[in-house]
């Protein structure tokens, strides 16, 4: 159970704070709610105590999860469906588990296709929803500024994709080199 003043995330809406732990009596049925404000979306959400494992509420992560998440922006792209829809489907489905694991590789593979290929909008969407999600609960557990953690979070996919174009490139030349000694014999 959390407590009056956790920092919380709930997925899709983003991170918050527990303000009150209120008994409220809904449809003649009495329970314990969570009344969360979800600060980037002025919002204040209302999540039954008994319900929210269930519905994904869980505490910001840990210092050491976030670091294991800024070394992920940093890897090749996990394999993705060819078909938008499916990967669409499968990305949207890793936002709702609210993992910050499943958030960080939607980040990643994202923004790893787009240097590829152009992104759908729905696509589009769904990586800026991700990402905003990333900096929202990183930059609320190092009290750090949005833009300090989009600045963080940009350095470590630009030193990925780096990374990557450089194994390509020795991969490439490497293959050639092959090819040439090949025909050389």
């Amino acid at each position: 159970m959390h407590s009056v003043g956790d920092k919380v995330v709930y997925p899709i809406h983003g991170v918050g704070m527990i303000n009150e732990i209120e008994k409220k009596t809904i449809l003649g049925e009495e329970q314990l709610y969570y009344m969360i404000y979800i600060s980037t979306t002025d919002m204040n959400v209302m999540i039954p105590v008994d319900k929210s494992e269930e519905l994904g509420l869980r505490s910001i992560v840990s210092n050491k999860d976030i670091e294991k998440s800024m070394k992920m922006l940093m890897d090749k792209s996990s394999q993705m469906h060819d078909d938008w829809k499916v990967r669409f489907n499968d990305n949207k489905e890793k936002i709702k588990s609210g993992s910050i694991f499943e958030i960080t590789e939607v980040v990643r593979n994202l923004y790893q296709r787009n240097k590829k290929k152009e992104l759908s909008s729905s696509e589009k969407k769904l990586y800026e929803t991700a990402y905003q999600l990333l900096v929202e609960e990183i930059s609320l557990k190092k009290n750090k500024s949005h833009e300090n953690i989009q600045n963080v979070i940009s350095e470590k996919l630009e030193e990925g994709q780096l990374k990557i174009e450089k194994i390509q490139a020795k991969i490439k030349n490497d293959t050639q080199d092959d090819s040439q000694d090949n025909a050389a014999k």
